[in-house]
């Protein structure tokens, strides 16, 4: 009776933790700017300078991956304002995907293992399969900048 009682506890405690686990895995922009307030906040109140706009266009027809924490503080400021970027400058990606991680950094897909991801959000520009520049957490010196620097790891 205790072991039934043990593995039913342990049951509850999954599931729990299962209701209460971030999102992990792809997320369209227009989902996470839709279904995440604090990143539509910071979108909407966040404004580029022209300077950003003019630096942000060198990433035309670039590869974009964006590693994100639907939970993560400076996900919620640096994503947002990144997206903003993109669209105000009226940047063409060859491709953006945004994928959320759990707090484990994981995702269903292993794309955050594959790319060894530490910290988010992490921000590679890629040109092909080769990887150009990845911004951690928050930019050195600002989004634009560091993501147009080649073979910076900032």
């Amino acid at each position: 009776m205790k072991k039934l009682i043990y593995i039913a506890a342990l049951l509850f405690s999954a599931l729990t933790f299962a209701d209460t686990a971030p999102f992990s895995g792809e997320i369209s922009r227009d989902d996470l700017l839709k279904d995440y307030a604090a990143f539509s906040e910071q979108y909407n109140e966040y404004t580029p300078s022209e300077e950003e706009l003019t630096t942000i266009k060198a990433l035309q027809g670039k590869q974009v991956l964006v590693f994100l924490g639907t939970w993560c503080h400076d996900s919620k400021r640096e994503v947002p304002r990144f997206l903003k970027l993109l669209d105000t400058a009226k940047v063409q990606l060859g491709s953006l995907k945004l994928v959320a991680v759990g707090y484990d950094k994981l995702d269903p897909a292993g794309l955050a293992k594959q790319h060894d991801l530490l910290y988010t959000p992490t921000i590679i520009v890629l040109d092909g399969e080769k990887e150009l520049t990845r911004m951690i957490e928050k930019p050195k010196q600002s989004l634009a900048v560091d993501l147009t620097q080649p073979g910076q790891t900032l």
